[in-house]
């Protein structure tokens, strides 16, 4: 549809661990345009994953401009600007020349699990999750700032003279998109830095302490739904409202309008990140999940139990890349369809570790049951099913956490378009599997959050009336099978363990 007069727009900044996007929504929650751009992967060592920040922030500025541009609309028809990141993604730059001090650290990167150990070994485990909610592992920003300041030359002093600005992706953007004037985060992103207190909703002094983190690096903690400030006239040509801020398994928690407890959505993207609203109070795991800040409105705190798996899609792309049995990410799904089951071979792909609910940082990735007779195809089916296999072993530990079933899953994120990946989730789960209309509920809810700091929309009610499902999941296996195919997968999952 055209624009008109009296519709109004966001524009979603989706920052992801392989793209930036942007996407303008119209007032009814519909894309309007689309522009997205790929950038650099860096493996400096095995299991070290890297990104250059100017990278990420120039092509997120061109995809911006890009996608007001596809809309057909001027930048002052723009009402507000919502962001979501990949979390846990380390930068540190510094707060005179905006200049980063080293590549951005991914939350992929595995580089700390030593640090994790050794914090371990002194007891300081339940200490980090009383407060956090978070596991003591490589994969949270903490422990990744702590080795950017010993290890990079001249950090730490110049970090301890104020001289540096730490910050998750989303401060990152903020503060380039306001010329320095804004070091802020939201609840979402404080959440996942091992730094911060949930209950308290503060920088925690101790964890600070423990990790030699000075508090001077921090940026200022706001709602995820907050007019934080406008963006520099050149940005854009006009000043932009910044209204949104959300890391993306919390903002497609939102835009999937998981907002009463007990809603539970899947994300599978590179990772994969099972969340499960849980309301008010943070409820804490004893099954190996994460306790976290959902995105917040003002005055309203929210929390999710989350499970995380550290490579889902990524799997397809090493077919592509690694293995080169697929020329694209798209081509998986016929190669797999192509046998009627994966010929008895299970694949782990413990690329950079297990996460939940084993969190195994050391463990690597392999491949069970080859025969004379495994094919490609063979190998394809095994890895799309390892992606619905660590899903499951999520929603397992959640319904434990939680004491309750989930009877059915959203999903979103660019592997959901593979009905053979879905219907196999459907199977493995014994619940409904619910694809929605609109696939891009990350960039969705963080246009929600900031249409509602601007008035676009008037409250979360209004904006849950607009979620429709575009195909319905039904699990059709028999259980015993399950039971199964479930019993082999955590046996080919034992044999890459290093602790148990």
């Amino acid at each position: 549809m055209p624009p008109t007069d009296d519709m109004k727009y966001v524009l979603a900044l989706d920052q992801g661990t392989t793209s930036s996007r942007a996407i303008v929504f119209d007032n009814r929650g519909a894309i309007v345009a689309v522009a997205q751009q790929e950038f650099r992967q860096i493996f400096p060592a095995p299991g070290w994953v890297e990104h250059d920040p100017l990278d990420i922030w120039q092509s997120q500025l061109q995809v911006a401009r890009e996608a007001i541009a596809r809309a057909g609309l001027s930048a002052k028809q723009i009402r507000a600007i919502g962001m979501t990141n990949q979390r846990e993604t380390t930068i540190v730059w510094d707060r005179d020349t905006g200049k980063p001090i080293c590549n951005a650290i991914v939350w992929q990167d595995r580089r700390t699990a030593d640090l994790c150990d050794e914090l371990r070994s002194h007891g300081l485990e339940k200490t980090f999750r009383a407060k956090t909610g978070l596991v003591l592992d490589p994969y949270f920003s903490g422990t990744k700032l702590a080795w950017i300041l010993n290890n990079v030359p001249g950090a730490r002093a110049r970090a301890e003279a104020g001289k540096l600005a730490f910050g998750t992706v989303d401060t990152w953007l903020a503060w380039n998109l306001t010329g320095g004037r804004l070091h802020v985060t939201d609840v979402s992103n404080a959440s996942r830095t091992l730094l911060f207190d949930i209950r308290r909703s503060v920088w925690d002094d101790e964890l600070l302490e423990l990790l030699d983190i000075p508090r001077k690096l921090l940026p200022e903690v706001l709602p995820s739904s907050y007019r934080y400030g406008e963006t520099d006239t050149g940005m854009f040509g006009v000043p932009l409202l910044i209204g949104g801020i959300a890391g993306d398994q919390q903002a497609a928690l939102f835009g999937q309008a998981c907002h009463e407890a007990g809603m539970a959505k899947c994300t599978y993207g590179t990772g994969c990140f099972l969340l499960m609203q849980t309301g008010a109070e943070p409820k804490d795991s004893t099954h190996g999940l994460l306790t976290t800040s959902a995105a917040q409105l003002e005055g309203n705190p929210r929390f999710a139990l989350e499970g995380s798996v550290f490579i889902g899609g990524a799997v397809v792309q090493w077919l592509r890349d690694g293995l080169g049995i697929i020329k694209q990410s798209s081509d998986v799904e016929a190669l797999a369809s192509s046998v009627p089951d994966s010929g008895g071979v299970y694949f782990v792909p413990a690329f950079t570790g297990l996460g939940a609910p084993y969190w195994d940082p050391h463990a690597r990735g392999a491949i069970f049951g080859l025969t004379r007779g495994t094919t490609a195809a063979h190998i394809a089916r095994a890895a799309l099913e390892s992606i619905a296999h660590q899903v499951a072993d999520l929603a397992t530990a959640m319904e434990a956490d939680a004491n309750q079933t989930i009877s059915e899953l959203r999903v979103d994120g660019g592997a959901v378009a593979n009905d053979l990946l879905l219907q196999f989730q459907a199977d493995l789960l014994g619940a409904r599997v619910i694809r929605p209309r609109v696939l891009e509920t990350t960039a969705l809810g963080a246009a929600y959050l900031a249409g509602l700091a601007a008035g676009v929309w008037s409250s979360i009610g209004e904006i849950s009336t607009r979620w429709e499902s575009e195909r319905v999941f039904e699990p059709q296996m028999g259980r015993d099978k399950v039971a199964e195919l479930l019993g082999k997968w955590h046996f080919a999952v034992e044999r890459v363990r290093t602790r148990g």
